[in-house]
């Protein structure tokens, strides 16, 4: 028997549009003769749907997509994902269709709740297991939180589940993919049953799904595993002759790190692009290794004909910026434009000349310069319809080292949630691919260049002191003690705490950006601007 697993792309809210695409893998899935086909959870929606499973037209119309899909053969099974109204209740459940009517039907009993997951918000929890027959197997179904624990998969067993099936959107993020199949591995061994594992793929906003799904037979081990990051279908042969036995077919190996990481990046900023209808996407290059890795990974994503780069040198911009600039948007035959920023710099200074009377210089000439660059990248972003990608990375956001409206400025944050030395470290395996970005850029000691002579250690801790402080405070909660007891200067770790917890307000206010750490910036980690917390520690010592 041959059942057909599609790694789908959904667009979020484009039900007709994620439908008809739906169609097209299942007549795929019928020349090859498979006997049903599995899709992502909630996939006639696109995973999460968020507020949008609030409205009633919304859900209206889901209906009216499975009821299309029902449709599509009288003899293909379709299992997928959607949303069930039912009287007051919203359940995230999975539809089995055949013959044009829903033949089987379960409503998840897992609900996450935690990290980038809100479904509590939603969703009312199920509490029955599923089984149906399909070709005289007993098929077992789950959604996604399901696995993670034991109650659900038991259930199948102990109704007489010979193949339980798994429908997930679970976000990639670094080291995931070992711990998906670690713990479904737990559940064969508890049940003795082969699992299927579908995951979705795709950007959205702020998530990517990496897919990687995979096919683990009743004894543990992984028997079929398809692609990451890639939208594909593969068919899942079953020989049911004597029990449920899956045979090995394709193996995708696991991607390593870096190259799973930057392969993350490069989805989630080509479907944020496509999905949102840009035309394309303008940066700012500086010769900085920041705007350097963005500038290779916005390439790699959308393409050179789709992407440009913009040199504002100031006074304070050193020659080899710009040469070390203009030799990367050379090397990768990127259209670039110098529009030197002194001019505007100087009609600000001057029109601000009254107001400052009486003040020293300080930072707030230097935010003047990086709001200079905000307004020309803003403008160009506006008038060719390109989307500017913002070029911070994590350790920047996390203490403040930005300038709001300046180089804060823009639609989308590819690095946002890459630390630093992760900054450097897929710089260095981009180059391995192909030289893009030039040596120097990732030598050279990092800086603003907004001041004489300045850099970045003026203002921070050298970065693999502060990315590993951040780590600790902000991926895994370790509080001020704790990451003292680890080895790290008092001095510096207070200094850092102090620099996170003020700069809230600046992160609230940066556009989205691309989940890969544990613990990122956004919808993950909600913490109150306003915020007397650190003041009560210091008060009771």
């Amino acid at each position: 028997m041959k059942i057909a697993i599609v790694q789908f792309n959904p667009v979020v809210g484009d039900l007709e549009g994620n439908g008809k695409r739906m169609v097209e893998f299942c007549q795929q899935a019928i020349e090859q003769r498979a006997a049903a086909i599995i899709f992502p959870e909630l996939a006639i929606s696109g995973y999460p749907p968020e507020d949008l499973l609030l409205r009633v037209d919304f859900l209206s119309r889901i209906e009216k997509e499975l009821k299309h899909l029902a449709e599509v053969d009288t003899e293909l099974t379709v299992m997928v994902g959607y949303s069930e109204k039912d009287g007051v209740s919203l359940y995230n459940s999975v539809a089995v269709l055949r013959g044009g009517e829903i033949t089987a039907n379960y409503r998840k009993q897992q609900l996450p709740n935690y990290g980038v997951f809100d479904e509590k918000r939603y969703f009312n929890a199920g509490t029955q297991p599923c089984v149906f027959e399909l070709q005289g197997v007993k098929v077992g179904l789950t959604i996604c939180e399901d696995i993670w624990s034991k109650g659900a998969c038991e259930q199948l067993k102990n109704s007489g589940a010979e193949l339980i099936i798994n429908l997930n959107a679970s976000p990639f993020e670094v080291n995931k993919n070992d711990l998906r199949e670690k713990t479904v591995n737990k559940r064969v061994k508890e049940t003795g049953l082969p699992i299927i594992y579908l995951n979705q793929v795709g950007g959205q906003d702020e998530l990517v799904f990496d897919g990687a799904s995979f096919v683990m037979n009743g004894t543990g081990e992984v028997v079929q595993r398809l692609p990451a990051f890639e939208q594909t279908l593969a068919i899942v042969e079953l020989d049911v002759s004597a029990g449920v036995n899956i045979k090995h077919q394709s193996y995708a190996e696991y991607l390593p790190e870096l190259d799973s990481i930057y392969q993350a990046l490069v989805l989630g900023i080509a479907d944020y692009v496509e999905k949102n209808g840009f035309q394309g996407a303008v940066l700012g290059l500086s010769g900085g290794i920041d705007s350097a890795l963005t500038l290779a990974l916005a390439v790699d994503a959308l393409g050179v004909d789709c992407v440009e780069a913009v040199l504002m040198p100031s006074k304070y911009t050193a020659d080899m910026s710009n040469v070390d600039a203009i030799e990367q948007a050379e090397l990768m035959d990127v259209l670039y434009e110098i529009i030197p920023i002194e001019p505007a710099v100087q009609a600000f200074s001057g029109m601000l000349e009254k107001a400052f009377e009486g003040y020293e210089a300080d930072v707030t000439e230097e935010n003047i310069q990086a709001r200079c660059r905000g307004v020309l990248l803003m403008a160009i972003s506006n008038k060719k319809r390109k989307i500017l990608l913002t070029t911070g990375n994590k350790s920047e956001m996390s203490v403040g080292y930005a300038t709001l409206y300046g180089d804060m400025a823009g639609g989308f944050a590819p690095l946002k949630d890459v630390p630093k030395m992760m900054v450097y470290a897929l710089a260095k395996y981009r180059n391995e691919q192909s030289r893009v970005i030039p040596e120097r850029v990732i030598e050279r000691p990092p800086s603003a260049e907004l001041a004489p002579d300045q850099k970045d250690e003026d203002s921070l801790p050298q970065y693999p002191i502060l990315d590993e402080i951040l780590a600790r405070y902000i991926e895994q909660d370790q509080a001020r003690d704790e990451i003292i007891a680890a080895g790290f200067e008092s001095t510096v770790v207070d200094r850092v705490l102090k620099l996170v917890e003020q700069n809230e307000y600046k992160r609230r206010q940066a556009p989205p950006g691309i989940k890969v750490t544990s613990r990122s910036f956004g919808r993950e980690r909600r913490y109150p601007i306003t915020s007397g917390f650190s003041r009560l520690l210091k008060a009771k010592k």
